[in-house]
């Protein structure tokens, strides 16, 4: 496993992650051997969500960790927050960026975690109705009282990360996007720049420049996904061609094509971490040697174009 330093910050993550918004109903055992095989494959990096089965898959995560024994500092424990969802089906759920919402939220994600501070703590998508200044004093007070390290964002565009950066203390340092060889618009519209056909529409405000240019880390969420977790392309006859030069590459370097396609978000140089969400062990094994496979660029144009994409 390689590792990397998330944004400006101190901390050296994997390069992969593990992500548990599936954990929530996973026996204590299951959790324990999911926990355990990420670790083994030299894992360190956990990200959740207060949303995520409704708090379940944090509890669940903070459960296997302790009955791991694993010391709380060689982990690093990553949650979001600033979705207000009503699991019980009685009214809307919303986006609330207040600070009543935000600090409950955050008191108990980390009882569930079993901890007295994650490292990051990510606002998971955007207000419209947030109050900047309101934000700013709350989110340093959770980092001057030790709740979080460090703060970044998901799911934001450079100019929404803009507004709240200028209301802000601290550096956001990372942002979970989307992205993955089916999901690869960020770095389709560069390449078709001022041209005038639906490749060329930003639909991302430029976040891969952007985030390059601040020094933000980009994490990237469903990676073996097409669509909006409309399934895996691996092995979906949807994506014959893909899957073909996926296991071609596979072949040739003693891999998986799961590892391949994880290979082909980290070679961008963007130093992205990828946020893998599986629940098979066997998949996470799978899954992690690629932080350790470079492709060449005739490998990353290859698939890039293999999932369907064009160079004009």
């Amino acid at each position: 496993m390689n590792y990397q330093t998330i944004g400006s910050t101190e901390y050296e993550a994997s390069r992969i992650a593990m992500g548990v918004m599936r954990m929530a109903g996973k026996t204590r055992d299951e959790a324990r051997d999911i926990v355990q095989t990420a670790l083994n494959c030299g894992m360190n990096f956990f990200d959740s969500a207060d949303i995520y089965g409704a708090g379940e898959s944090s509890r669940v995560l903070g459960q296997a960790l302790h009955d791991l024994g694993v010391a709380r500092d060689d982990v690093i424990l990553q949650t979001k927050f600033g979705i207000a969802p009503d699991f019980t089906g009685k009214r809307n759920g919303i986006y609330d960026f207040s600070r009543d919402h935000l600090l409950s939220s955050l008191e108990a994600e980390l009882e569930r975690l079993q901890t007295d501070h994650v490292d990051f703590v990510l606002l998971h998508r955007l207000d419209a109705l947030c109050d900047l200044d309101e934000l700013g004093d709350t989110m340093a007070h959770i980092v001057d009282s030790g709740m979080a390290r460090h703060i970044g964002v998901s799911n934001m565009g450079p100019w929404s990360c803009e507004m709240l950066q200028a209301n802000l203390d601290q550096k956001l340092e990372v942002n979970q996007l989307q992205f993955g060889l089916c999901h690869a618009g960020m770095v389709r519209m560069q390449m078709h720049e001022k041209m005038e056909d639906d490749a060329a529409a930003d639909r991302d405000g430029g976040a891969l420049s952007y985030a390059q240019l601040t020094g933000m880390t980009i994490q990237a969420w469903s990676p073996l996904q097409y669509g909006m977790f409309a399934g895996t392309f691996i092995d979906n006859e949807q994506f014959a061609e893909l899957n073909g030069v996926l296991a071609q590459i596979a072949e040739e370097r003693g891999v998986s094509k799961e590892a391949v396609a994880i290979a082909w978000i980290l070679r961008h140089p963007a130093r992205m971490q990828v946020i893998s969400g599986s629940m098979d062990p066997e998949r996470i094994r799978a899954i992690a040697p690629g932080a350790d496979v470079e492709l060449t660029r005739q490998e990353w144009y290859d698939l890039y174009i293999a999932a369907g994409n064009d160079l004009p």
